[in-house]
């Protein structure tokens, strides 16, 4: 049974718990999935250092609590160590900003992306150049306020994320919106059903991303 090894790059073991439950829900019979947490570092990463910081700790978790998956999803907004893990070896390794933002320009789709984090803005933006869907990338929308207090507060993060979604449609011509963090899961999976917008709910997406990866390799 192929194991995939989700990596939460935030210390929190109450997220990594809530994202291994929203991707189990994804998979189909067959494949299994576990997470980790960072050892070190924030229970939320919100800027471009924290960001950086978390890349050798998620290397690290893949080479010792991954050795025996076959993919592994990085499960925080930004992808850190993404490049680390690829160079690695040729286990598929799927990140939630590339994976979400892969699908929501399919089709030549505009594409927004709603979060919470306003010091990760610029990151988000090279990163969508880096995917190859920058000229479809309208911009992104931010909630007001301390990103960790409102990630804690679950129906006044969804509601406020509903309101920079709006803004990512109605203000910048966004056709599809992503919703920017691994801990913001269950507001995006509410938003999806909530909103008449498609709405990318990142860790579903980074489960669909790998799974279509294993399924390739499997037929090569």
């Amino acid at each position: 049974m192929p194991h995939i090894l989700l990596i939460n790059p935030n210390s929190s073991q109450a997220t990594t718990d809530m994202m291994v439950a929203i991707a189990s829900a994804e998979l189909p019979p067959g494949y299994r999935i576990t997470g980790v947490s960072a050892g070190q570092g924030p229970g939320m990463i919100v800027n471009a250092a924290e960001l950086e910081a978390a890349a050798p700790e998620v290397e690290r978790n893949w080479r010792e609590a991954g050795r025996s998956s076959a993919a592994a999803i990085i499960s925080a907004f930004g992808d850190p160590g993404i490049a680390r893990l690829r160079a690695l070896d040729a286990r598929p390794v799927a990140g939630l900003c590339e994976a979400s933002m892969l699908e929501a320009a399919q089709g030549g789709r505009r594409f927004g992306v709603a979060t919470v984090t306003p010091e990760l803005a610029g990151v988000i933006g090279e990163k969508a150049v880096q995917a190859g869907v920058g000229s479809l990338y309208t911009g992104i929308r931010l909630t007001e306020g301390d990103p960790r207090a409102l990630a804690g507060d679950p129906q006044a993060l969804e509601d406020a994320l509903a309101q920079a979604v709006l803004a990512c449609v109605e203000r910048d011509g966004a056709e599809a919106v992503v919703i920017g963090g691994g801990p913001l899961g269950q507001a995006a999976i509410a938003l999806a059903r909530r909103l008449t917008v498609p709405v990318i709910a990142p860790i579903p997406a980074a489960v669909r991303h790998v799974l279509k990866a294993l399924q390739t390799q499997q037929a090569a």
